[in-house]
């Protein structure tokens, strides 16, 4: 439909590492998105961000409700896995100035830090003020947790793609950071 409706650049905003989880859902989607991007006769950009935070993002302000107003937090697994956060402000500056040029490329949307899940949580906590336990859960439990408190705040917490990625170190890439 856009390149009917004559559009110059398309700029689609993919996950990180896509294609590396066929077997979840979202990934797959993602990357079948990407494929129909490339295989278009439009000048693209594809970005690829880890985690996005902001002031209205919903995963780490729902993590960030929990850690203030809950005495416990159960974290899936043992916390290493690892993430690359960028700041919104970051992520909608790299698309603007992508959709400026005219060459098809595919861009990691990346901060210049890379945490552990524990770091992050601490720092997070840390940020809010927080003094809440953070205990290490079995996933399924974790998920479970977050599905009942998800209930109390008519709000999905967490998926569980969202957990198989996150353990699966999906949401980090070693390349160049695109966000300060």
């Amino acid at each position: 439909a856009a390149e009917r409706a004559g559009v110059r650049r398309l700029v689609h905003v993919s996950i990180a590492n896509a294609t590396a989880a066929p077997h979840l859902p979202y990934y797959a989607g993602k990357a079948a998105l990407e494929e129909s991007v490339k295989a278009s006769s439009m000048s693209h950009a594809i970005i690829r961000p880890t985690v996005i935070f902001g002031d209205e993002d919903i995963l780490i302000n729902n993590i960030a409700w929990i850690l203030r107003k809950l005495p416990v937090f159960g974290a899936p697994g043992d916390g290493s896995y690892r993430m690359r956060p960028i700041f919104v402000e970051d992520m909608a500056k790299l698309a603007v100035s992508l959709a400026a040029r005219d060459d098809n490329v595919t861009v990691d949307a990346v901060g210049p830090e890379t945490f552990t899940f524990d770091e992050w949580l601490r720092l997070l906590a840390t940020t809010v003020g927080s003094r809440t336990r953070i205990l290490h859960l079995p996933p399924m439990l974790a998920l479970s947790a977050s599905r009942a408190i998800g209930l109390l705040m008519r709000d999905v917490v967490l998926t569980s793609d969202e957990v198989k990625g996150l353990m699966a170190d999906l949401l980090v890439t070693d390349g160049t950071s695109t966000g300060d």
